[in-house]
């Protein structure tokens, strides 16, 4: 077994793959719309879905916005410098709203960013070889 893939409602699809695919640097795997549903899922992520977990966006065409609610925590990426991954955020206009350092109470080295519908992404630094 293993996780395919993650799913977020968001409330602007184009808003949000562009995020994913300029901020964060994933790719666009695929999109379909379902007209009798009303909806569009698009798959972001950095490999294929036969590769590894991704992300499925889902806009419901008729909903604005979204209570992401207290049970929700965040999607977590592994990054090789959370410094320089943060400044890169920035500079594409994304929004750190943790700045990168040592988490508390332990050395692993953490940032957060927030997707346009305010969903949080963690940076993990990876650990030197």
């Amino acid at each position: 077994m293993r996780i395919l893939h993650t799913m977020i409602r968001v409330g602007d699809l184009q808003r949000s793959i562009d995020f994913y695919t300029r901020v964060l640097g994933m790719r666009l795997l695929r999109k379909t719309d379902h007209p009798g549903g009303r909806f569009t899922n698009a798959f972001v992520g950095y490999d294929e879905e036969s590769e590894a977990a991704v992300l499925e966006l889902t806009h419901n065409w008729d909903v604005k916005s979204y209570d992401i609610g207290s049970g929700y925590g965040h999607v977590a990426v592994e990054v090789e410098d959370a410094y320089r991954a943060c400044e890169e955020v920035k500079k594409r206009g994304g929004r750190v709203t943790r700045e990168p350092g040592p988490m508390k109470h332990g050395t692993t080295v953490i940032a957060f960013v927030e997707d346009p519908d305010g969903y949080k992404i963690e940076f993990i630094q990876q650990k030197p070889a």
